[in-house]
């Protein structure tokens, strides 16, 4: 399988993670379903994770191995490309990281208006990746 097929399948899979994690977090919210919104931010976090991992792909041609790893890649993008500097890429793969998996996932800590605009800050992130991988070789 080619990196062009690669990073389509990537970015589906960041798609339907998020598609599935907003909704179950959404739901747990609703109905006070503390596990359900907990695997709901580990989900839209994975999402976060499979559209780093087409940009990367997409623009270095290899997929990281670890968390370390992705920030550096992020990181070295940033210096690479002005308009991932721009957008301050890897400083909000962070944030979702301790958000989504750390806060919530992990640490149990439900704060609904924070999940909320998490929620948004995810489609936000998988779009701006999107672009990026449209206009960038």
């Amino acid at each position: 399988m080619g990196v062009i097929e690669r990073v389509r399948i990537y970015l589906e899979d960041a798609w339907e993670f998020y598609r599935r994690g907003r909704e179950e977090l959404l739901r747990g919210l609703e109905k006070g379903y503390v596990y359900e919104v907990r695997d709901g931010a580990e989900k839209l976090w994975n999402a976060v994770v499979q559209a780093t991992n087409a940009l990367i792909l997409h623009l270095l041609g290899l997929v990281p191995a670890s968390h370390w790893e992705w920030r550096r890649k992020l990181m070295e993008l940033e210096g690479r490309f002005e308009e991932v500097g721009k957008l301050g890429l890897c400083d909000r793969y962070c944030a979702r990281e301790r958000h989504l998996r750390g806060m919530t996932f992990y640490e149990g800590i439900v704060d609904e208006d924070l999940l909320r605009y998490e929620v948004q800050k995810v489609e936000r992130y998988l779009r701006d990746v999107e672009d990026l991988i449209r206009r960038l070789r």
